[in-house]
């Protein structure tokens, strides 16, 4: 299953390939080094192991379903284990103060991304009128998958996108849920297709609530 290649083809093992190439096309086109390569194997459960590789700055991320988040980069290999903002660990990694709301939502930053339809754009900017006051900051990066390995990584407290498909997220969110964060589908709304959010469990409900509809 990919971008390129349309509908998944049926396999003869109960396996699935599911290939994103290249996850970020806009920002390669225009020279924003954010873009990434996202490959994952699923069985009927699920994914089984996922890896997303940053060409730019030569990281991959990387999980498998009974085991660790990883990320290897120059410095060698490391697990990755999310904070929640509010955590001891997560204040010394930012060395901030509460954010606006003065709790772990306040101290929140958040990555999401945008439709290129217009009508679900409008709906989606109710949804950061509503969001941006209650949190640190937004950021709108343009690749799915290395958003989502970014939030593992703890670079991003959490991540939430509309009209994702499986193989913009498939690697990105095994990654993230092996580094201790929880996953919600954000069902289809008034103007809203369907989504997913990730965030640490202490702060899923409270951002649901904030974006589930527009």
């Amino acid at each position: 299953m990919g971008e390129e290649e349309g509908e998944s083809e049926p396999g003869s093992n109960g396996l699935q390939w599911i290939v994103d190439p290249l996850d970020g096309t806009v920002n390669f086109l225009f020279g924003i080094p954010q873009w990434s390569v996202s490959v994952a194997l699923a069985d009927e459960h699920g994914t089984l192991v996922g890896a997303v590789f940053d060409p730019n700055r030569d990281e991959l991320f990387s999980a498998t379903r009974g085991g660790a988040a990883a990320l290897v980069d120059r410095h060698g290999r490391r697990e990755l284990i999310h904070d929640a903002p509010g955590d001891p660990s997560h204040e010394r990694r930012t060395g901030e103060d509460a954010g606006p709301t003065g709790d772990g939502l306040g101290r929140a930053m958040v990555a999401t991304g945008f439709a290129y339809d217009a009508a679900v754009r409008d709906a989606q900017a109710e949804v950061l009128t509503r969001l941006l006051p209650r949190v640190r900051d937004i950021r709108r990066f343009g690749s799915a998958a290395l958003d989502l390995a970014w939030t593992a990584a703890g670079r991003c407290d959490a991540y939430f996108e509309r009209t994702v498909k499986q193989w913009d997220i498939a690697a990105g969110a095994l990654i993230c849920q092996r580094a201790g964060l929880e996953l919600r589908e954000l069902p289809a709304s008034a103007g809203l297709p369907w989504g997913i959010l990730i965030a640490p469990p202490s702060l899923a409900g409270q951002l649901f609530e904030l974006v589930a509809s527009s």
